[in-house]
């Protein structure tokens, strides 16, 4: 039935002229949060209370979703092209070399006497010193051990410190002239303390490396350094020196009491470039080449993958391909791939300190410092329950050397430095290390699910929206696991906060190629649910989740499952959050496409629940103020001309002009719908337009083309101007000077 065959309430001298009647009234069969059909005028109030009592939990639960679009649409650019994060990665044989290596596996030579040593032959010595890159602090380190005679040497796997601690012992020994005994291994570390220990000849050089851990530092001894005393004495007798190379372990234990009798030194990282250049180029080379050395670095990637991985040995390993002429490029790709990296890695860590770092580092990367030990620290109590007092675990000293691909950076904050973040050296590894924790430690998923949920309720909105994105990540190993696992029953809680992670964390796990379609699948099949309020509740998630990156990447789909969810016959329980779909998708800059959708489910124009439905979700997006979420938001980039606090629509008015006016014009003129539109009318002349330049006259054009419709649009728009114009408690100039407009118009 068309606007102009219903009976005009115009012949009501107090009423508006061309104005539908209302509906049959309906009785209240249920309430919006109870099963069965939700009624029309439920529905309308809920819309109108934006959502309800949890319309507050549902904006802070918006806020967190359009941070985490932010954060997929980073995570997304940074791996186009790639294939990680799926079970495909861990299929293959892995080795755990570590890398790029020099050389071959030699077989240790012969133990020398009863003193547990063996020498280092000509060709690992030459392999260490020649073409060596000498780290910051170098020549103090030398100093000191030819004034101590003993140096223990520390630094993170990678950093050279065997290299550094070969070079120290051939250069004390030649500036003290006394070469003849040569370098050599310790293989028996424990025997360096006992009090008949020697070195293996006068003049010589000792090397003993130690592993990484606590198991190294205890192949001293209990007495630990302490028991160095004699071997100082014997080895200064002997005019031999001795450097004891470890980890953060050997950091700490050189550090303590009773140490004084050794000298220590820390390297400072390396330069992994510089030994590229070196190894490459020799000594002294030609500043031209080494441009076009680094040049060659830059384009090939080598510089990003060497600041990703700085390790001595990746350094060595990149300059053999190139003085080979072989494809530096591949050698590149190969150096990057993160999924040799997290293998090597889990392989050797095991414990929960380490683990639960390394997971809450790829849940919540580049948060705070502070932020993500607190997480680190949850999970370690979910991995490990405490039985007596909290562990003492320092993460920032464990990161050099048991964490090497992740960084703290100080961010400016106001031109000055901010409080440290945490992030991974490389973009792709947040993926890799999520995904190899969820598929590999079984024993594990429980804690680290259990733990995920807890952090979608925190308190910092950011923590919250990361944590939706890590779900979505984990969704791509196995979507049919994640929707039974987890993913279902959040996006049929009764927190706003869960349901919200939900869809993030579907729009994440639809942007993998080989998810999309089952996520689509899922979406539609949500949509379609009956009238449970566990059911609505999904069919409301669907909806959210096409009102993000998904939706703004194929607009056409998005709209097709809120047409879906819409269109369920008398029951009106979807309305709302439909409307909200439509909201994001119109500030994901679908504008044209959410109006022309508008346009074509309202077109029969007649009583049907349908026609008033869309128009009400029209009414809604009109009223709503556009919130940016922060600096350069979606919405904020994909609208041009949008103004903070105004709806987003009204400054798109000289651009969509005519699909406005149409739509406009069908909620004017539709019970019961037209008291909210009639709001949102008022609103926009009395509260937005003096916000926006130019809206005013934007909305006397759009006034203009609403009146030249055939009907009694003029009649009903000059009554309603008329009305707010003269309002005795609240006159509107405004509307006065529409008024006039109007009248003039043809």
């Amino acid at each position: 039935m068309s606007e102009e065959t219903l009976p005009e309430a115009a012949a009501h001298k107090a009423g508006p002229p061309g104005a539908e009647p209302a509906a049959p009234p309906e009785s209240a069969r249920s309430t919006v949060d109870g099963d069965g059909p939700v009624s029309e005028s439920d529905a309308l109030q809920s819309l109108a209370d934006g959502g309800g009592p949890d319309a507050s939990e549902r904006s802070e639960a918006i806020r967190a979703g359009a941070i985490a679009d932010m954060i997929a649409e980073r995570l997304n650019s940074d791996t186009v092209g790639t294939r990680i994060g799926t079970l495909a990665l861990f299929n293959e044989t892995v080795s755990f070399g570590g890398g790029f290596h020099t050389g071959g596996v030699r077989t240790p030579a012969r133990p020398i006497g009863g003193t547990g040593t063996v020498p280092l032959d000509d060709t690992e010595l030459a392999e260490h010193t020649e073409l060596y890159v000498h780290p910051d602090g170098y020549d103090e380190a030398l100093e000191a051990l030819r004034e101590r005679h003993v140096l223990v040497l520390t630094g993170p796997p990678g950093s050279g410190r065997t290299a550094a601690a070969v070079n120290l012992l051939s250069e004390a020994l030649a500036l003290n002239g006394t070469t003849g005994g040569g370098c050599h291994r310790v293989l028996d570390v424990a025997g360096i303390t006992a009090p008949d220990w020697e070195p293996p000849a006068k003049h010589s050089g000792c090397l003993a490396v130690l592993d990484d851990g606590p198991a190294g530092v205890a192949e001293l001894g209990t007495a630990g350094l302490r028991g160095l005393a004699g071997a100082v004495t014997r080895l200064r007798t002997a005019q031999s020196h001795l450097v004891i190379v470890g980890g953060h372990d050997l950091d700490v234990l050189a550090s303590a009491p009773g140490a004084e009798t050794v000298a220590r030194h820390s390297l400072a990282a390396l330069d992994p470039v510089a030994v590229v250049e070196r190894r490459v180029l020799g000594h002294g080379a030609d500043p031209e080449l080494r441009d076009e050395l680094r040049a060659m670095l830059e384009a090939t990637g080598a510089v990003a993958a060497l600041r990703e991985r700085p390790s001595a040995s990746h350094a060595t390993g990149l300059a053999s391909v190139v003085t080979a002429d072989g494809d530096l490029a591949a050698a590149v790709a190969r150096l990057r791939d993160p999924s040799e990296q997290v293998h090597a890695w889990f392989h050797v860590h095991r414990e929960p300190e380490a683990i639960s770092f390394a997971l809450a580092v790829a849940v919540l990367e580049d948060s705070g410092y502070l932020t993500v030990t607190d997480a680190a620290m949850a999970l370690h109590r979910a991995l490990a329950p405490e039985t007596v007092a909290p562990p003492d675990i320092r993460f920032r000293d464990r990161i050099g050397h048991e964490q090497p691909w992740i960084e703290t950076v100080f961010a400016e904050e106001g031109g000055t430095p901010g409080p440290p973040r945490v992030r991974f050296r490389s973009s792709l590894l947040r993926q890799v290390v999520l995904a190899y924790a969820w598929t590999t430690l079984d024993g594990r998923r429980d804690a680290v699910l259990g733990w995920l949920r807890r952090l979608l309720g925190h308190a910092d909105l950011e923590v919250r929206a990361r944590a939706a994105v890590a779900a979505g990540l984990l969704a791509r190993t196995d979507h049919h696991y994640a929707v039974h696992r987890f993913l279902k029953s959040w996006a049929g809680s009764t927190s706003w906060p869960v349901r919200q992670a939900a869809a993030t964390a579907l729009g994440v796990a639809g942007a993998a190629p080989d998810a999309t379609e089952q996520v689509w699948e899922l979406l539609h099949e949500w949509a379609r649910g009956g009238t449970s309020a566990h059911e609505r509740r999904l069919a409301a998630t669907a909806a959210n989740a096409v009102g993000g990156l998904l939706g703004r990447d194929t607009p056409d789909r998005a709209l097709n499952v809120l047409r879906t969810a819409l269109d369920r016959g008398d029951d009106w329980g979807t309305l709302t959050p439909v409307a909200w779909g439509g909201v994001h998708l119109l500030h994901q800059g679908r504008v044209s496409e959410v109006l022309d959708a508008y346009l074509d489910w309202s077109r029969p124009r007649d009583m049907s629940p349908m026609v008033a439905k869309t128009l009400s979700a029209f009414v809604f997006a009109v009223s709503m103020p556009y919130e940016p979420t922060g600096p350069g938001t979606l919405g904020a980039r994909a609208a041009d001309g949008v103004v903070p606090g105004v709806p987003l629509l009204l400054g798109g008015l000289p651009r969509h002009t005519p699909r406005l006016a149409e739509l406009w014009a069908r909620a004017l003129a539709r019970k019961p719908v037209q008291d909210p539109a009639l709001a949102a009318l008022r609103q926009w002349i009395d509260e937005y337009a003096d916000q926006c330049p130019g809206a005013l006259d934007a909305v006397r054009e759009l006034l203009v083309d609403i009146a030249r419709k055939p009907g009694k649009h003029r009649e009903r728009l000059l009554w309603w101007l008329a009305k707010w114009a003269d309002d005795r408690e609240r006159p509107s100039p405004n509307s006065a000077v529409l008024a006039r407009a109007l009248e003039r118009s043809v």
